[in-house]
């Protein structure tokens, strides 16, 4: 059997153009295509365009009637784009901005409206500690849903600005695999492959596996990475099946300053040098980073009748890292020689998670109902040190790496283990062309940090509606909330009480209906207005130095559009575009009324790319995207600003059969910038041009 991605479809085509390349004037074709010529058609990205998410609801649920913007890039947007991790994935999405430090091999920076985003992995908070996200590559993934704006209801504590989730791949019982390498910019040295099928009756298994081995654009920094994930799927009966999902990855990242160059000779002039993006400001035969990871779980489904099932997964995870860095602390007012810092960080994270939920379907009188009553549990331990200590300076003009550096000692940072439990339910209600969702949750937090408990609560809700007309334009209005622990106590020692988050947004989603089936249409449009409170803020009593009090506010209001199309499996689309205006509204610091760090106000970007599907050329194309990210404030008092960019990506590609070779540029142009500065020591420049080339094989 061919794969998905190679298949052979018979389907009769149309010898008239169409009215356009978004053309809904379809029915009419539908009519024509019975009487013309037959021909071969390659498809090679038959889910390029997602019409269905669970995760918003955890139920499946179309998109256009979910209360809540929603982007989803699926497994054939990742291989088409060839893209690597989510600070790629997020280039052509509404309300998120990515590669916030540039070229960063450990994890993936991301800013969703104005806050940072909590990863996930199948729907369970990934092992997150001193950074929200753990850099899972993105080869294992089966699709990327990125949530805009509180999703407190569902799933606990997460940002007011939402969260990604990553579904990793399912097994699928006919057989498929996948073989590729990859060489590119940076000595970029990568093999990858993916394998799946019946193993016997009612089994079916998969297996995934990436190798990586790199430098970067920062002198002297080598990345190697190993990544696996197997999994199997046992149907134990018509109604009942259970599927085992794990994952292991390890990193190593070595001679890594991790930027933190002066804006003198970066973002500023600099008399005696300048920086450029290459320049390293640590010590290569010190500086490396390390991390292991791996999660194991299951997922499992029973349904007991047409109106009721029972969904469960769970996952037991931990990540081990060592962070060993020197790296630059100033610059002197020679303005040449850079003070630094060495810093050692080892984190040990290990949680359990499972979320068990019943699923009904019904209906009172003329509304139907499909409900959710559910319970999670979090159990997850971080136990950390630091070490900290001045390092050796460095000579910008005339730098000399290698000279000896002492390890400092290390210090308990935290010894925290966090349980919590949550309570929640949903029903969406469908009257007609009518949709009100309900969701209400109740959530218990307890917090232990080297002997000291803390224990809160919260009660988060969402309430929408949506009206579906019959060409699949969706209106929709929603009211979302969410919370967040906040360590710490105040001046008198109350610990200080999870800040929360509210949202009010209003927008229209359109799927156009009756359209050929070659041809996959989504678009949206969203308005909101994000508040987050209790927020901390330092204490205006001067005879309280040092202390904070929880009386802070933030407030992000703004517009996103965004669309996706796969027109006749020739041509794909992508656009979007975010304005996004921030403001700290309530602070005792010098970030009143500023905006919020990496919060660009306007972001655009569109995507084109056409395959010729039939012919002698059939299975060549190639494509074209232009991103644009306006200037933005890179530190919370607003004194240092990066500019605006434009950046261009491209690939060509071409499939013969069951093989295919593609080329990828991103930053075509190889526009060298400093993407932000933190502070006037903490300057990062964006990622230069990467080309690589793809060649690959299913069968």
């Amino acid at each position: 059997m061919l794969t998905v991605g190679q298949r052979v479809l018979k389907r009769r085509h149309l010898l008239v153009a169409t009215a356009g390349a978004l053309a809904i004037a379809a029915p009419a074709m539908a009519q024509e295509t019975r009487s013309s010529v037959v021909e071969e058609l390659v498809v090679t990205a038959p889910n390029y365009v997602a019409t269905t998410n669970v995760a918003a609801t955890k139920v499946a649920i179309p998109l256009i009637e979910t209360p809540q913007s929603i982007s989803v890039v699926t497994r054939d947007q990742i291989d088409l784009l060839n893209l690597q991790n989510l600070q790629q994935v997020v280039r052509y999405t509404s309300g998120v901005v990515g590669e916030n430090f540039g070229s960063d091999e450990r994890y993936d920076w991301l800013t969703l409206r104005g806050f940072n985003p909590v990863e996930y992995i199948d729907g369970l908070q990934a092992p997150v500690g001193s950074v929200s996200n753990v850099g899972l590559d993105l080869w294992g993934a089966q699709s990327v849903e990125i949530l805009k704006g509180p999703s407190g209801v569902l799933y606990g504590q997460t940002p007011p600005g939402g969260l990604v989730n990553i579904t990793m791949r399912r097994p699928q019982a006919d057989f498929s695999a996948e073989a590729q390498a990859q060489y590119g910019s940076y000595e970029d040295k990568q093999v990858a492959g993916d394998i799946t099928g019946t193993l016997m009756n009612g089994v079916e298994g998969r297996l995934t596996g990436l190798w990586r081995d790199r430098q970067t654009q920062t002198d002297f920094v080598k990345s190697k990475r190993t990544f696996i994930a197997p999994a199997v799927t046992f149907h134990m009966a018509p109604d009942t099946d259970m599927t085992l999902l794990a994952y292991y990855q390890k990193d190593r990242v070595s001679g890594d300053g991790g930027g933190f160059l002066p804006t003198q000779g970066t973002l500023l002039p600099n008399p005696n040098v300048h920086l450029g993006s290459s320049f390293n400001a640590g010590e290569p035969t010190y500086n490396v980073f390390r991390r292991e990871q791996y999660g194991i779980g299951y997922e499992f489904n029973h349904t007991f009748n047409s109106a009721l099932s029972f969904h469960q997964n769970a996952k037991y995870s931990t990540s081990q890292s060592y962070s060993q860095s020197v790296y630059g602390a100033g610059i002197e007012t020679d303005l040449r020689t850079l003070d630094r810092y060495n810093f050692v960080f080892p984190e040990n994270i290990k949680q359990f998670a499972v979320d068990s939920r019943l699923e009904a379907h019904g209906s009172t009188g003329a509304i139907e109902h499909v409900a959710l009553l559910g319970v999670d549990y979090r159990n997850l331990t971080n136990r950390s040190d630091f070490g900290f200590a001045f390092g050796p300076t460095l000579d910008l003009v005339n730098p000399v790496y290698g000279v000896p550096v002492t390890r400092p000692a290390l210090f308990p940072y935290l010894r925290q283990r966090q349980q919590q439990t949550g309570i929640y339910a949903q029903d969406e209600m469908k009257l007609d062309h009518w949709r009100l969702t309900l969701s209400a949750r109740q959530d218990w937090l307890d917090t232990r940090n080297s002997g000291v408990s803390v224990s809160d609560q919260a009660t988060t809700y969402r309430v929408g509606v949506n009206y579906v007309f019959d060409s699949g334009l969706a209106p929709y209005a929603s009211y979302s909330t969410s919370f967040l622990p906040v360590s710490g106590a105040d001046f008198n020692g109350n610990p200080f009480v999870p800040s929360t988050g509210k949202q009010v947004e209003v927008g229209v989603k359109f799927e156009p209906r009756n359209l050929p089936r070659d041809v996959k249409i989504f678009t949206s449009a969203a308005v909101y207005d994000l508040t987050q409170q209790h927020v901390i803020t330092q204490d205006p009593n001067p005879s309280h130095a040092f202390f904070s009090i929880q009386t802070g506010e933030v407030q992000v209001k703004g517009v996103e559009l965004e669309g996706i199309a796969r027109i006749h499996e020739r041509l794909s689309l992508n656009g979007d575009y975010s304005y996004t205006d921030s403001e700290v509204t309530k602070s005792n610091g010098p970030d009143l009324h500023k905006q919020l760090p990496i919060v660009p106000r306007h972001k655009a970007s569109l995507f084109a790319d056409y395959t010729q599907q039939t012919g002698p050329l059939a299975g060549l194309g190639g494509g074209v995207g232009v991103r644009y990210q306006s200037a933005f404030y890179g530190d919370p008092a607003n004194t240092l600003q990066s500019r605006s960019q434009v950046l261009v990506d491209a690939l060509l590609h071409y499939n013969i059969q069951e093989w295919k070779v593609s080329l990828n540029a991103s930053n075509l142009l190889d526009k060298n910038y400093v993407q932000h500065c933190a502070a006037v020591s903490q300057c990062f420049y964006g990622a230069r041009r990467i080309l690589f080339v793809t060649i690959g094989r299913k069968w």
